[in-house]
């Protein structure tokens, strides 16, 4: 966050009590109105993909002195009142806080004490009782990107990948496909077909979700689900097998309709011999 006070941003995790979705965004809606019209900011509402009950509470304040002033007005509070009796807010980023220079100086001593492995007097020298040593293993094991890559995650993707084909635009084929691709890191980018008059542009939703992931930064992945209403699973089409290989590699592809999952597959055995840099 940088030390001025404009463009502050605050992040909450929102999680919505079931039942009360409906009533929960139309008080959100009234509170971002709020926020605009009285100058403190712009509130955003994202739904998480993978979470039909969880949202993210982006706000992007005026600046320090605008947060303050909305964090004290009455009728904002009464709004935020009325939607923690709806959801469970968990704060994740605050940027309405003034800097401390004292804090952000002993913050700053303190770093490098802080490092991932241990070293110096803070090693493991005593017998932890691992028959294989003291190295971790299993679900004892630090899990990053890398080790992420081929672990199969709790993410309900067919789930998200069902969500993202009501948005789709087949005004054309009426052939609804919804796609939901999972990052390296956990997160969860949706996509859907969406066709077009010339129909030489229409774009495919595996397609859709790969750009989309692009563009938002993202470039390891692990799995892709793709639901169709169909009876037998629909896989995806050539340039979405090319486009998918070329970015994600061999990831694992869950091919699903409307009923639930309907296979899985790798990639490698849905493109046995692709086309890629290290033919050029």
């Amino acid at each position: 966050m940088d030390s001025s006070d404009q463009n502050r941003l605050s992040v909450t995790v929102v999680d919505v009590a079931s039942g009360k979705e409906a009533e929960f965004v139309a008080l959100a809606e009234q509170f971002g109105a709020m926020l605009i019209r009285k100058k403190y900011g712009i509130a955003e509402m994202i739904r998480d993909e993978a979470h039909p009950l969880r949202f993210y509470a982006v706000r992007r304040w005026t600046d320090a002195a605008a947060a303050a002033a909305s964090h004290a007005d009455p009728e904002v509070q009464r709004l935020t009142a009325g939607l923690y009796q709806l959801a469970k807010m968990t704060h994740v980023v605050n940027g309405a806080r003034s800097a401390d220079p004292l804090r952000l100086m002993l913050e700053e001593q303190r770093a490098p004490m802080e490092a991932d492995r241990r070293t110096g007097f803070d090693r493991r020298t005593g017998d932890l009782g691992r028959s294989e040593g003291q190295r971790r293993g299993g679900t004892d094991r630090r899990l990053g990107p890398r080790r992420l890559l081929h672990r199969a995650g709790d993410i309900d993707l067919v789930a998200a990948a069902r969500r993202a084909r009501e948005h789709a635009d087949a005004a054309f084929s009426h052939f609804k496909v919804g796609a939901a691709l999972e990052t390296a890191d956990g997160l969860v980018v949706t996509g859907c077909n969406i066709e077009n008059a010339s129909f030489g542009l229409t774009m495919c939703a595996e397609r859709v979700a790969m750009f989309k992931a692009l563009s938002e930064g993202h470039r390891a992945f692990t799995r892709i689900a793709i639901v169709a209403d169909t009876e037998a699973p629909t896989p995806p089409c050539g340039a979405c097998r090319q486009i998918l290989w070329e970015f994600g590699g061999n990831i694992e592809v869950l091919l699903a309709n409307l009923k639930g999952p309907a296979g899985s597959h790798h990639l490698k055995d849905l493109l046995p011999l692709p086309f890629d840099a290290r033919l050029l």
